[in-house]
């Protein structure tokens, strides 16, 4: 790994419940990337901390967030800007995921908002195309992921390839330039994280008509998806 550190750049915190138990965000992605929590830099861009300099960073993790990026706070529209013009000039490598997936694409013109099909929540198959390039983060089948959700990508932004779709979210992950990525699942969450999530919105799912037991019950280890971290650890070690 080289001096500079990979950003992850906070667009929100864990559910309180969930964050009492396991930590942040932050811990979740650096053990994903094989990483001590010590070694990545951190930004919490909702809070309003400035963001940093590109060339005092190696990569960025976009992570999720309880905020909706078509709701458009100052703080969010500014890391859009700030994330485009990073891919746009290819200047690192980058991945977001959720909320970051959407922030990337409404920042390139693409288009967030409810996604038609409802809320995708639980361990959701993923699958990845088999008849094009992925790239080195990716690997061609299905695979089970943990999604947590009610916004998508509705229309991807000009030149974005569509890697992966789910049966909700046709967008699922993009790849929005030569080292950028967006991902709708969450690699970070284990089984326990996932299973945290549902309880929390227990109420919220069964109101929507959802079964939450079904989803605790459904929810299993994503250790294909968890990868995609390490292999990105591993591409901004390379750059």
């Amino acid at each position: 790994m080289e001096d500079r550190p990979i950003l992850v750049l906070k667009t929100g915190e864990a559910l309180a419940p969930v964050k009492a138990r396991r930590g942040d965000f932050e811990d979740w992605i650096a053990t994903g990337m094989g990483l001590p929590v010590s070694n990545v830099a951190v930004t919490s861009s909702y809070l309003g901390e400035s963001l940093p300099t590109v060339d005092s960073i190696a990569g960025v993790v976009v992570t999720g967030s309880p905020a909706m990026v078509s709701e458009q706070p100052d703080w969010s529209e500014e890391a859009s800007r700030w994330l485009a013009k990073i891919v746009e000039q290819d200047t690192m490598p980058v991945l977001g995921l959720c909320y970051g997936h959407q922030l990337i694409a409404h920042g390139l013109g693409g288009e967030v908002g409810a996604n038609p099909n409802g809320r995708e929540m639980g361990t959701v198959e993923v699958t990845f195309s088999t008849d094009s390039e992925l790239g080195p983060l990716f690997e061609s089948g299905a695979f089970p992921s943990h999604m947590s959700h009610v916004e998508s990508v509705l229309r991807p932004p000009q030149n974005a390839r569509i890697l992966a779709t789910t049966a909700l979210d046709p967008n699922s992950v993009l790849e929005f330039g030569p080292r950028q990525w967006g991902v709708q699942f969450h690699p970070e969450f284990d089984r326990d994280i996932m299973c945290g999530y549902v309880e929390v919105r227990r109420e919220i799912l069964s109101g929507e008509g959802l079964d939450p037991d079904a989803m605790v019950a459904d929810a299993k280890e994503t250790d294909s998806i968890t990868r995609v971290l390490l292999r990105f650890a591993q591409l901004v070690g390379q750059d």
